[in-house]
Parts: C-alpha cells; sequence; structure tokens
C-alpha cells in the first residue's frame, strides 16, 4: 500500500471515531482525535490504563500547538527548536481537546512530530492525535511493529502499513513540564 492512500485510510477512521495504530517519531503508538472523548475513552480501554494518567497528543506544528494550549511558554518554543530527540512538552491551560485527556490540573503532553509519516497524517487530520505506546500499560512500548501484541492489533479500527518492516531501536520521547512563569521540571 503507498503512503498516501494508508494516510487517506488512517484519516478516513480517525475522522469517524475509531482508533488507529501508527508509527511516529518515537515508538509505534495507539492513536485517536484527541478530541473526541469517546475515542479517547476507548483508547484508555484498551491500553487497561486508569484515565487519570494523561496521554501525549502529536500535532504537526507549532501553529496546530498554539490553538489547543492558551499559552505556550516562549521557553517552549526554545525546546522544541533546540530538541535534538523528540520532546514533548507538557503544558498548562489545554482547550479544546477531550475532557478525559486533560490532567486534572489542566495541562496537556504534547509534542510537534518531525517524522514524514506521523507528520503528515497529523497535517491531513488537521487535529492533535492521541500518541500513547502501542503496548498494555505496564508492558514495554513497541518500538516497532513486529512487538505489537495481537490483543492491541486486534483491539483497533485500522493498522498503518507504512514502516512495518523496520527493525530498529526507538525509545519513547523525552518529558518537559513547562510552567507558565518559565519553571522547567524533566519528568523523563
Amino acid at each position: 500500500m503507498k503512503v498516501e492512500e494508508d494516510i487517506k485510510k488512517a484519516v478516513e477512521v480517525l475522522r469517524k471515531g475509531g482508533v488507529i495504530l501508527y508509527p511516529t517519531d518515537t515508538v509505534w503508538g495507539i492513536g485517536c482525535d484527541a478530541t473526541n472523548e469517546e475515542a479517547v475513552k476507548r483508547v484508555y480501554e484498551i491500553k487497561r490504563r486508569d484515565d487519570s494518567k494523561a496521554m501525549i497528543c502529536l500535532v504537526d506544528s507549532d501553529v496546530r500547538m498554539q490553538r489547543y494550549v492558551r499559552n505556550v511558554p516562549e521557553v517552549a518554543w526554545d525546546l522544541i527548536e533546540i530538541a535534538e530527540k523528540p520532546t514533548t512538552v507538557i503544558l498548562d491551560g489545554a482547550t479544546g481537546l477531550a475532557q478525559n485527556l486533560i490532567a486534572e490540573d489542566g495541562s496537556i503532553a504534547m509534542r510537534v512530530t518531525r517524522e514524514v509519516f506521523s507528520k503528515e497524517l497529523c497535517y491531513r487530520f488537521q487535529k492533535p492525535l492521541v500518541s500513547t505506546s502501542a503496548n498494555i500499560s505496564g508492558e514495554p512500548a513497541a518500538q516497532n511493529y513486529c512487538d505489537i501484541s495481537k490483543e492491541i492489533l486486534d483491539a483497533v479500527d485500522y493498522v498503518c502499513w507504512s514502516r512495518r518492516q523496520e527493525h530498529e531501536p526507538h525509545t519513547p520521547s523525552s518529558i518537559i513540564k513547562l510552567k507558565p512563569n518559565g519553571e522547567v521540571k524533566i519528568i523523563r
């Protein structure tokens, strides 16, 4: 299947409130429309994860991130620009996202992806995508497609074809929490 067709099919499923498996700039992810509360609930159920543990959102650009966070501190742009590996920032003031995705303190974890497939997928979808590792909570993250359990594969509505052949080491992103006052806390 061509990348173009793969993205088109994934976007169709996402627009209908479905859940997908897709390659990201880090590990393989379980994804859904980050503005759809029912879809987000399904992701928590698939991962067997308590919904008090917030998940990451992936976006294709700084502009898209600004639509879903009230005030992005200046230091966030600097971090995103200079980061050499994928970096997720936790920002206060989440808006326009599924309530069950936002942490109790009103923050959201977001990452601007630079990886070709996930960036194009986010761009075509025109909304943030949930991006949580393709595994049951507590189990190792699926670095490659071949690492994803049958249980996870069977639980989603669409599995992307792109990058299934890869067998490379991938690691989760760095996570940095930023407060509006400029305070920076490294989480991972």
